[in-house]
């Protein structure tokens, strides 16, 4: 107290000269606070019940402590190291520390704790132990005196656990809890590594023998020269077509019962299974003599026409399908072996075999007619279409047939249903083929006049018709009909229009050049016409219009509005169809005999393009139009009925 006044006289002396203002004032306040606390501290401190502890006194503590876990480690490491000497020194330690025996009892309570907890991670680190007694049993010697003399320092009195000591031992079993998690968790991943080490090296050992077994067949393989691969690819390709032609066998010989009974609603079908047979028998997928023609074939296929598609002449693998009616596989058949031939007469026949679908066809259980018609209708038309390419009439024909199926009533009966269906078709064939025709030869008669010279190319029912409608108004004129192989369509032209008593010239279009002056109008049939005014025609046409343009000659396109089409197309390579290549071969005399062996690659195109600059009008049944009207005919063709 003394001390702490006589410190604070000369601070007192020094306010008392400051002047008095407010900031001195709460400073002489703050030195006051201070005062008081250190005066109950001092008092606190002079307590009776107090005890006083030193720094030594606390250090001896800690190293007392440290002794005792020391000690406790080295009894169960090494319990047959002891020798006289030691025990007795130890003797002389406890008898030195009894007055500290209560603190070494407490230390020994946790330590034991911390001892069960970490036994775990001295299972896996038997080699460290050692080394660790070794090191521990040289520090408690070293470290044994300044132990014992600490303890007999410390006050007897001192028998409780201070604040701090409490928290030391609970920071020494945290240590304790955290140290054997992490060796339990290094423990099993010391093992997987091992284990997966172990696999690693299992493998390596067996895959080095495969891979060096590997290199080595592979250098005693010879090199394949290029003939012996291809003849391998040849006999896999014959093994193939082998099994596949087994396959359709198999599959004939369960459906023979249907094509029993198809045969006896079409006897016209039962003729083309001997043929087709025959043609089984020479195929090249059967035969491996003949596979390196058909490969030559494919190779020497002209790559800017691969994306065409050519009628399918294996007709026989669509006859023997169940679900195709018998009238549809009889067209499929004429279509592909080219007996219905023209626009109109595929449509006509396509029309026709479908009413029979429709009177033939029978709803199936809890399902609506139209549905279910519509899909075997669809089934029919993709049939006809591996056969051939469909045209565009029957493209437009089979549209107008599924419109018709949208629009049927739902409380109708079947029957009722079906009649609707048929009448429709009678009525298709009627006007948009019959009256169209009927309609174009009206308009066109005015144009024929005696002594006309009409020129056209190949075949055409409607041109036919025309000629045969001037031949009853008993006008004075002759045809000039222009043919190219490989099909002449041109001589049944003449043959039809020599039976009426109509005097024709035939040539080749090879000599239009000759016979175009002779001409006063140049009629043309065609297959379709473009939304942008291209005329699809027979390949040859564009050819006889662009003569016909030089020497001055009218074109007439004579075209029904249901060839009207809504594609665009400006050259006969984005769309077309190809036939056959040996149908250019006339002989075995002719230079194209055997071009499968040589580079050349012969092109039979069906259709060609002609630009609307060489056509002068287009007859329609509704009026004489220019080829850029087909777009307004599309539009308005639904609101007048057609």
């Amino acid at each position: 107290q003394s001390s702490s006044t006589t410190a604070s006289k000369p601070k007192k002396q020094r306010q008392r000269n400051r002047p008095r203002n407010k900031r001195n004032r709460l400073g002489d306040n703050e030195i006051q606070s201070v005062n008081e606390s250190a005066m109950q501290k001092a008092t606190s401190n002079n307590s009776p019940n107090a005890v006083d502890k030193t720094r030594e006194q606390v250090m001896a503590e800690r190293e007392a402590k440290k002794q005792a876990k020391l000690a406790k480690k080295q009894k169960n490491t090494t319990p047959a190291n002891t020798t006289p000497a030691n025990t007795a020194q130890s003797s002389k330690d406890t008898t030195a520390t009894k007055p500290a025996t209560t603190i070494i009892t407490e230390v020994e309570q946790t330590t034991i704790t911390t001892k069960l907890t970490t036994t775990t991670t001295t299972t896996t680190k038997e080699n460290a132990e050692s080394t660790l007694a070794s090191a521990t049993s040289i520090k408690v010697a070293s470290t044994s005196d300044t132990a014992v003399a600490g303890i007999k320092s410390a006050d007897s009195s001192v028998g409780e656990k201070t604040r701090d000591q409490i928290k030391a031992d609970r920071e020494a079993k945290k240590a304790a809890k955290q140290a054997a998690k992490t060796a339990k968790s290094s423990a099993n991943n010391v093992d997987t590594v091992t284990q997966n080490l172990n696999k690693l090296e299992v493998a390596a050992k067996t895959a080095a023998p495969q891979s060096a077994a590997a290199t080595e067949e592979e250098k005693k393989k010879p090199a394949l020269t290029k003939a012996e691969r291809r003849a391998i690819q040849e006999a896999q390709r014959a093994a193939k077509a082998q099994g596949q032609a087994k396959k359709t066998e198999a599959a004939s010989s369960t459906t023979a019962k249907g094509a029993a009974s198809s045969v006896k609603k079409a006897p016209s079908v039962t003729t083309t299974p001997t043929k087709e047979t025959k043609r089984d028998s020479e195929s090249p997928a059967k035969s491996p003599s003949k596979l390196s023609p058909l490969k030559a074939e494919r190779e020497c296929k002209v790559k800017l026409f691969n994306h065409l598609v050519c009628a399918n002449k294996d007709a026989s693998l669509f006859i023997n399908d169940a679900r195709v009616h018998p009238s549809i596989a009889r067209l499929g058949v004429q279509y592909t072996e080219r007996t219905v031939v023209g626009s109109n007469a595929r449509c006509i026949a396509f029309l026709h075999a479908l009413r029979q679908v429709v009177q033939d066809f029978e709803t199936p259980a809890k399902k609506e007619f139209g549905r279910s018609l519509d899909g075997a209708v669809k089934y029919h038309v993709e049939h006809l279409n591996k056969c051939r390419p469909l045209a565009v009439s029957v493209t437009n024909a089979y549209k107008q047939f599924k419109n018709q199926l949208t629009q049927l009533p739902a409380d109708k009966p079947e029957t009722e249903l079906k009649e609707l269906l048929e009448h429709f078709i009678d009525t298709y064939v009627e006007n948009q083929i019959g009256k169209a025709a009927q309609a174009i030869s009206s308009s066109l008669q005015e144009k024929i006049t005696d002594g006309d010279v009409l020129l056209t190319f190949a075949c055409s029912s409607l041109i036919q018709y025309i000629c045969e409608e001037a031949k009853r108004r008993k006008v004075n004129f002759r045809v000039i009909v222009v043919d190219s192989r490989p099909f002449c369509e041109g001589q049944e032209m003449l043959r039809r229009l020599h039976a009426h008593g109509i005097p024709c010239t035939y040539v080749l279009i090879n000599a239009v050049s000759y016979v175009m002056p002779e001409a006063t109008k140049v009629l043309l049939g065609a297959h379709a016409l473009l939304a942008n005014g291209y005329v699809m025609a027979r390949a040859g046409t564009a050819q006889v219009a662009l003569v016909a343009n030089c020497h001055n000659v009218p074109v007439l396109v004579c075209c029904e509005t249901h060839k009207f089409s809504e594609r665009f197309q400006t050259d006969a390579i984005v769309y077309n169809e190809l036939c056959d290549p040996n149908q250019l071969v006339m002989n075995a005399k002719c230079s194209l005999n055997n071009w499968q062996k040589s580079r050349m690659t012969p092109l039979n195109l069906s259709y060609d393009i002609t630009p609307p600059e060489l056509v002068s009008a287009v007859v329609t049944e509704v009026a004489i139009l220019p080829c850029t009207s087909v777009p307004v005919i599309l539009r308005i063709k639904p609101e007048i009925g057609y």
